[in-house]
């Protein structure tokens, strides 16, 4: 970890928002690794549809999951499951800063593939296991470059194989007919949001594209992303919104651009998504932005 550069951007942020700032490595397929710093309320509850795996750096992580409050605190492993809700906050005055990575769901199913049926499931949100501590630290060591495609395939199986470790039951793999099913409707989907026409997506649709019911797609769907169509849907959509806001896309025009109705559709989906507004994520991540809404 390179901390004077973290260090330096902690202290450039705080002048714009002093409640924290959020620093990000280099994106790559299916991962995105992020470093951030947050004093006393962190973010509001949401749900994604990725794995977050992480650790905590510094202070007391505090924060409620699945209907129980709990913290994690330098040395230990927070794993929360995809669309399962959860907020953030400090545990103490200090802040916390953690280090966290998503990875999505897909990519551990692949790596599972041959093993098991369902997504693995880390029933402890904070865990001293050292299975899940070795696969994670190594994967966020290094922010500043980006993952070639032999280092992100290698730790996309550590955290597949830590995680089927603390979940051992997991049922016959899904019959490969099942998985294609899955990979049209996703395809679909996929093409619609970067069409930025995702709105009009429709279950009909879906079961025209994979010659599955709607319920079934929505099963085998969830089995092997961890989330619904819907949520899948929206929560790429908000993926382009960031990436256009990140390149200076004004919230209005980013929203239209994604196939939100508008700037407050966007917002609202937005803090479900990520318990922050778009004015506030683009502070904490350093974008210079005039009166961005918050």
């Amino acid at each position: 970890m390179d901390h004077g550069a973290a260090s330096g951007l902690e202290r450039s942020c705080a002048a714009g928002d002093r409640a924290g700032w959020i620093r990000s490595a280099p994106p790559g397929p299916g991962l995105e690794r992020i470093e951030a710093y947050f004093a006393g309320h962190g973010f509001d509850p949401h749900r994604h549809d990725t794995y977050a795996i992480g650790f905590t750096l510094r202070g007391v992580q505090a924060f409620r999951y699945r209907g129980a409050s709990t913290c994690s605190v330098p040395g230990q492993v927070f794993v929360l499951h995809p669309d399962e809700v959860h907020d953030g906050r400090a545990g103490t005055e200090d802040g916390f800063r953690y280090r966290i990575l998503y990875v999505e769901p897909a990519l551990i199913r692949d790596a599972l593939a041959e093993t098991r049926r369902s997504l693995p499931f880390a029933r402890d949100a904070v865990t001293d296991d050292p299975r899940l501590l070795r696969a994670v630290v190594p994967a966020l060591a290094d922010l500043d470059d980006p993952l070639d495609e032999l280092q992100r395939d290698r730790i996309v199986q550590g955290l597949a194989d830590a995680l089927a470790a603390v979940d051992p039951i997991g049922g016959r793999p899904l019959p490969a007919r099942d998985l294609a099913a899955v990979h049209r409707a996703r395809e679909r989907l996929d093409v619609a949001v970067e069409a930025g026409t995702g709105v009009g997506v429709g279950s009909a649709e879906l079961e025209a594209v994979t010659g599955r019911s709607r319920y079934a797609v929505a099963r085998l769907f969830r089995a092997c992303l961890g989330t619904s169509p819907h949520h899948y849907l929206v929560l790429r959509r908000l993926d382009r919104a960031r990436s256009l806001i990140r390149a200076g896309m004004p919230l209005a025009d980013a929203a239209t651009a994604s196939g939100f109705a508008d700037q407050s559709h966007m917002t609202r989906q937005f803090r479900r998504a990520y318990g922050l507004s778009p004015g506030r994520w683009s502070v904490l991540v350093g974008i210079e932005r005039g009166a961005a809404a918050r």
